[in-house]
């Protein structure tokens, strides 16, 4: 099974809203953060789901990128 592309307009659909899923995208990767209590709704710390945030992680969140390896892979980011 190959993996899904998401590019913008894609991923903006998987925004944690509405009994949709939450995804993120972080360097090309498209993480699921639908069950993490943090996302709840969509949203963590002024951050939206749906949305690509490796300058976010990479430069604001205090835990980096480390907090992503436990998280599910649902596809690859192109924008």
């Amino acid at each position: 099974m190959s993996e899904k592309v998401f590019n913008k307009a894609a991923l903006a659909k998987f925004n944690g809203q509405d009994g949709q899923p939450a995804y993120v995208a972080v360097a090309g990767v498209v993480y699921d953060v639908t069950g993490v209590e943090a996302w709840a709704g969509g949203k963590h710390h002024g951050n939206l789901a749906g949305q690509e945030l490796t300058s976010v992680i990479d430069g604001q969140s205090p835990h980096g990128r480390k907090v992503l390896k436990n998280l599910p892979i649902v596809g690859q980011y192109e924008d």
